[in-house]
């Protein structure tokens, strides 16, 4: 089981693109949590603001509030990522939501953490539109943390399917190309997670189960 292993999950805390309200892809945080939870691992959950943090409307109802309830309830209060360290966390984990796309890619603290789990070999995870997260990390060589790495996330092409692509600042696949990501794209809707070293990418909500079971297994070994 977990052995004292420690996840830090970053969300985002952004609730609108033009006149509709978003946040985070609930799935993509529930599914993970709750996994690691099953692990027995210690979860810190923090967000760019603190506090509560928004779920976007469209992926929530009844049964699945009823059915992740404990992780609904760690979203209650976050906390700030200003106020969390890296030391003592095995990974971190960026679960998506179109809200990802306007607060995570600007943040300096999250880049400076981010830089810091994967420069110290620790698991770098993130999942549909989480990899906002990874697209302002710059390495100690000057270089994208993404640049020649294999990595996945929400298409352009899911993008446009879903009607939001002149919603976004930016589409995901192209800025991770752009950055000279060795970027894969599966099937729309398809679960598809690719690994990269200790960074982990899944493209959609299909994937977020099996982006954090590969952060399992990943965990499960030595770090080098």
């Amino acid at each position: 089981m977990g052995m004292g292993k420690k996840i830090l999950m970053v969300v985002t805390s952004h609730r609108q693109m033009g006149d509709k309200e978003t946040g985070i892809w609930l799935s993509e945080f529930a599914e993970p949590y709750d996994l690691f939870k099953a692990e027995g691992y210690d979860i810190t959950v923090a967000s760019i603001a603190g506090g509560r943090a928004p779920v976007d409307p469209r992926s929530i109802d009844a049964e699945k509030a009823q059915k992740w309830r404990d992780a609904i309830a760690a979203l209650e209060a976050t906390v700030p990522v200003e106020q969390v360290s890296s030391e003592g966390h095995d990974a971190i984990f960026l679960p998506g939501g179109h809200g990802t796309m306007f607060d995570l890619p600007g943040n300096a603290r999250l880049q400076s953490l981010i830089r810091e789990f994967y420069e110290s070999g620790r698991v770098v995870a993130a999942v549909c539109h989480g990899p906002a997260g990874l697209v302002g990390v710059t390495l100690a060589s000057g270089e994208p943390l993404v640049k020649g790495r294999r990595v996945t996330s929400f298409t352009d092409e899911e993008e446009r399917a879903v009607g939001l692509d002149g919603v976004m600042p930016f589409l995901l696949e192209t800025r991770l190309r752009e950055l000279g990501a060795d970027f894969v794209a599966a099937d729309k809707w398809a679960n598809h997670v690719e690994t990269d070293g200790r960074l982990v990418t899944g493209q959609n909500p299909q994937s977020g189960e099996s982006a954090a079971r590969k952060v399992v297994e990943l965990l499960a070994q030595p770090v080098r």
